[in-house]
């Protein structure tokens, strides 16, 4: 679980510190840099997996450079800044398993991050140039600090079920030599040994190639990173049936839903899998009510499961006949359901294709499958966290307040320059203000364009009658009439 994230010099975020909870709604503009919040999560996801150069190749370019690694920093005018930084606050599993089936067990759950990049020029030998590693920390949160650390409304005993463990070490950490920068890990245990690598010679992060044996909380770390991912389900990916070989691990696209559905149906064993289909079926028809059941419809001869929804007249209908919005509620769904999923999912504009009056309960579903503070940890409350964006004012209108962060565009000049960052601020108020003197606070009138989001002033060029100035309308609107009539054109 993500609980702070600290980004400077990579994209348009300069000085960015966003704390999170379990549910989180991030709303701007387009274009304003919402995206590149969610670039910054998967970049540190991909960091823990693949090399540095690899893993920056993996960022989404907006601007078209794929291979040009410079388009990953700040940019002023032409140049561009000479390092990026991120600092994450999180909260890992006690235990684990590394590839070779090794347990690890954390020595403490809550820890903080910070990573420095810089980018070489190419030389001679190589025509593009390579990120390198310039610092790398990993220490821990005292326990006694975690109730302030998160903010966030919970239970103490939800605190102490995920928050466990001692240290007074590091077990990243930054030296010199020679004047080299060394990156050390620290082996837990009674050992003591400490590890020493130089930092310009780094092609992956220290945090990346730790193991169970030697980093346990280093490795569940790793392992807690790679689990934040960018949910882009796409419906020909949702569509698609299953091998019986295929993964019952849903795809980030969306891919592998009815092998995924199918491992659910049947966890309890073949006498319960009309109830989970059946407890599936009514979450979506909260979405639509034509749905009576779900299924996997399992063909021994091909070999294949395919996904199937009954309506009320009792016609199947494969997915292929589904809608776009129904499939990705459907696939929610299903994530909601799935104890084995957890970590932070990020989705963007999840509004998408969901039919206005539908809206509340894809909202609903989002904040169903982040974990609930409340109680402890468990099978049926997994330590789980999910991040939307959006710039729609009915999302915004029904979340709750303490859940909502504003990104808007800010300009100042610097060198002689104009630059545009993105800045993240709070409502008033909320969890994230109290007792946080650095917070940027929102403006209350930055909150109109979402309350009151039709700026019926500037509706000049109207032809013939709009629907909202039908007197029959204004009667059931909740803004003055007067309100409503548009600026007479300029002469």
């Amino acid at each position: 679980m993500l609980t702070r994230l600290s980004v400077s010099g990579f994209k348009n975020l300069v000085g960015v510190d966003v704390r999170f909870g379990p549910f989180t709604c991030i709303a701007g503009t387009n274009g304003v840099g919402k995206s590149n919040l969610f670039d910054a999560i998967t970049f540190l996801s991909y960091l823990a997996t693949y090399p540095l150069q690899e893993a920056a190749l993996m960022v989404r370019d907006e601007q078209n450079k794929t291979g040009d690694l410079r388009s990953l920093f700040t940019r002023t005018g032409d140049e561009h800044v000479a390092q990026m930084s991120f600092a994450a606050e999180m909260i890992v599993p006690m235990q684990g398993t590394d590839d070779l089936g090794q347990t690890a067990d954390a020595s403490i759950s809550f820890l903080r991050y910070e990573l420095v990049l810089g980018y070489e020029e190419s030389s001679t030998i190589s025509t593009v140039g390579r990120l390198v590693l310039l610092s790398e920390r990993l220490v821990h949160i005292n326990r006694g600090d975690a109730a302030r650390k998160l903010g966030f409304a919970h239970r103490p005993d939800w605190r102490n079920s995920v928050i466990k463990g001692r240290r007074t070490a590091p077990f990243i950490s930054i030296g010199a030599e020679r004047d080299h920068t060394v990156i050390q890990r620290h082996q837990e245990g009674n050992q003591g040994r400490t590890w020493k690598y130089s930092a310009s010679t780094l092609t992956r992060t220290v945090l990346s190639a730790s193991t169970a044996a030697e980093a346990s909380t280093a490795l569940l770390a790793k392992q807690e990173m790679q689990s934040w991912r960018l949910l882009q389900l796409e419906p020909t990916a949702l569509r698609r049936p299953d091998s019986f070989m295929a993964t019952t691990r849903l795809g980030s696209d969306g891919s592998h839903l009815p092998a995924t559905l199918y491992r659910l149906a049947r966890q309890d064993g073949a006498e319960h899998e009309n109830e989970h289909y059946a407890q599936i079926g009514n979450r979506l028809n909260e979405l639509n009510e034509d749905v009576k059941r779900v299924r996997i419809d399992r063909d021994d001869k091909r070999e294949l499961l395919t996904l199937e929804i009954e309506d009320r007249s009792g016609t199947r209908h494969s997915a292929r006949a589904l809608s776009d919005g129904t499939l990705r509620f459907l696939a929610l769904t299903v994530i909601e359901e799935d104890p084995q999923l957890g970590g932070v999912l990020c989705l963007e504009e999840p509004e998408n294709g969901i039919h206005p009056a539908r809206i509340p309960a894809m909202l609903e579903l989002l904040q169903d499958i982040a974990t609930d503070p409340t109680i402890p940890i468990g099978p049926d409350n997994p330590l789980r966290q999910v991040i939307i964006n959006t710039h729609s004012p009915a999302v915004v209108q029904l979340i709750p307040q303490d859940c909502l962060v504003i990104a808007d565009r800010i300009s100042n000049r610097e060198g002689g320059k104009t630059v545009s960052r993105v800045r993240f601020s709070a409502v008033p108020d909320t969890w994230r203000v109290v007792d946080n003197p650095t917070a940027s606070v929102v403006q209350l009138g930055k909150l109109l364009d979402y309350l009151n989001p039709v700026p019926y002033k500037i509706a000049r060029r109207a032809k013939g009658e709009r629907l909202i100035d039908r007197a029959d309308i204004q009667q059931l609107s909740l803004f003055p009439a007067a309100s409503l009539t548009p600026e007479p054109h300029a002469a």
